[in-house]
């Protein structure tokens, strides 16, 4: 029953915040960028349903473009780390020996350095954007991800099943992406969906530190950055991009450990 219930709740969460970013691409209420400085700091009502900003902005509207852009980072960034951290990971566990060493090594390097300290040094070679925080978030999922498909390839490697194939002359390439990566599909598909959420927080958190999407396109991280300066005056600015966030976070994360237990791993 709980393993039921979290992947519903997840499933239900998770598909508010996609059609609510889907639907951003066709319509909006207002011009996310038009600013109104007569109508400053409305509070939440018909006209603006989640207010407006220090600029007059509408702030629903700036939510809706905002989890666009945060969703596609996310997904981008989580399928690159899950193709590399695939390829690393099932060729350092079945083939073992030097190579899975100096590939481990290098996973426990990137491990240990600190995320912003890697977005700074990217921001300080390339530019301070989109791409470079995908690069940067790109780099940091990647250990995950290959230690997750090392493992199942240790599990599998040994197996009857495996030792047959390799006895009816099966070549390597076969055995890892026909016979090992299909089991260890469900185990992908979950880390994956974790690792949604994990994406969304790291983007929204160098967003806040202006190290992410860079204005006028909304984040959610720079939204919450921005408003902190009159949160007492209009929390609402606040509430709206942290309540996102906070929704999306553990939407994905219920869904990941949803799918985790089903597949009891």
């Amino acid at each position: 029953m709980k393993m039921n219930s979290e992947l519903k709740i997840g499933a239900v969460l998770s598909l508010f915040v996609i059609i609510m970013s889907l639907v951003s691409l066709f319509w909006i209420p207002c011009d996310y960028n038009f600013m109104d400085s007569a109508n400053r700091f409305l509070p939440p009502g018909g006209g603006h349903l989640l207010g407006t900003d220090n600029f007059g902005r509408d702030v629903f509207s700036r939510i809706m473009i905002g989890g666009r852009y945060t969703l596609v980072l996310a997904l981008c960034t989580v399928a690159g780390a899950a193709a590399t951290g695939t390829i690393l990971g099932l060729a350092s566990g079945y083939s073992g020996g030097i190579r899975d060493e100096i590939i481990m090594r290098l996973m426990d390097a990137l491990s240990s350095f600190p995320g912003i300290l890697l977005a700074l040094v990217m921001v300080a070679l390339m530019d301070n954007g989109q791409f470079t925080l995908f690069i940067a978030l790109l780099i940091l999922f990647v250990p995950s991800f290959t230690r997750v498909m090392r493992s199942g390839a240790l599990q599998y490697r040994h197996t009857d099943f495996i030792l047959a194939e390799r006895l009816l002359g099966a070549s390597r390439r076969r055995i890892i992406f026909v016979h090992i990566l299909p089991n260890l599909a469900p185990s992908l598909l979950s880390a994956s969906v974790l690792g949604l959420s994990n994406a969304i927080l790291a983007e929204a958190a160098m967003s806040y530190l202006g190290l992410g999407i860079q204005p006028p396109t909304p984040s959610w991280g720079r939204m919450l950055s921005e408003s902190q300066n009159f949160l007492l005056n209009a929390p609402w600015c606040a509430l709206a991009p942290g309540v996102f966030i906070m929704l999306t976070v553990i939407a994905f994360h219920c869904l990941g450990e949803g799918l985790r237990r089903r597949s009891g791993n």
